[in-house]
């Protein structure tokens, strides 16, 4: 049983991961288990160059963010769990828990963070009656996105990245995730806001 559940190995999901590994040590967070089921095949990071992103070395790749991610996640938040060559297929929810089945397994999770791409190939059983065409992309591109109101599905399900109503930039993505995150760590904190800095000294 997962307390959060994220779906999607790209910019959003993959920040959204760090910030809540981030907060393992806040008392409302370290009995917490966090998961990311990181599929990237479809991930527009995969073709992706970044030369206009603050941070980043002009010249980086998406690929090489993709990799990096992953064990950046392993080394600093090796409690978030990472499962590896798995597709999601289905979620449904029976009381309070959302069943989350893949390719492979069946995973159950209180909590989901849907962060996959926004195309509309993007076909995860159970979402249908949230998917809407996308407010931010051109008609004729067939892009969508899950209804939300600042990344809130429904009771505990969230959306993050392009797939919630952004435009498809690196930064604004990342963003999107790691306010998913913020706002799961202050649930989790019964409503006092919460965020995770590092700090020098």
């Amino acid at each position: 049983m997962f307390d959060a559940l994220i779906i999607g190995g790209g910019a959003a999901g993959l920040q959204c991961a760090l910030v809540l590994g981030s907060a393992k040590g806040k008392p409302f967070s370290e009995n917490k288990h966090i998961g990311i089921i990181a599929h990237q095949k479809t991930s527009h990071l995969q073709t992706a160059l970044f030369n206009n992103v603050l941070g980043l070395t002009p010249g980086t790749t998406g690929e090489s963010i993709l990799n990096s991610g992953k064990a950046q996640l392993k080394s600093l938040y090796p409690h978030v769990k990472q499962i590896e060559n798995e597709k999601v297929l289905e979620l449904s929810k029976t009381e309070d828990v959302f069943n989350i089945k893949t390719n492979k397994h069946t995973y159950k999770s209180k909590l989901v963070v849907v962060a996959v791409g926004y195309t509309n190939l993007m076909t995860i059983k159970g979402l249908e009656p949230y998917i809407e065409p996308h407010p931010r992309a051109a008609i004729e591109k067939n892009r969508i996105w899950l209804k939300n109101i600042d990344h809130l599905v429904d009771e505990n399900l969230y959306v993050a990245g392009s797939l919630a109503g952004w435009r498809s930039q690196f930064a604004i993505c990342a963003g999107s995730g790691a306010h998913v995150a913020t706002d799961i760590l202050t649930l989790w904190n019964g409503g006092k806001h919460v965020k995770v800095h590092d700090k020098i000294g």
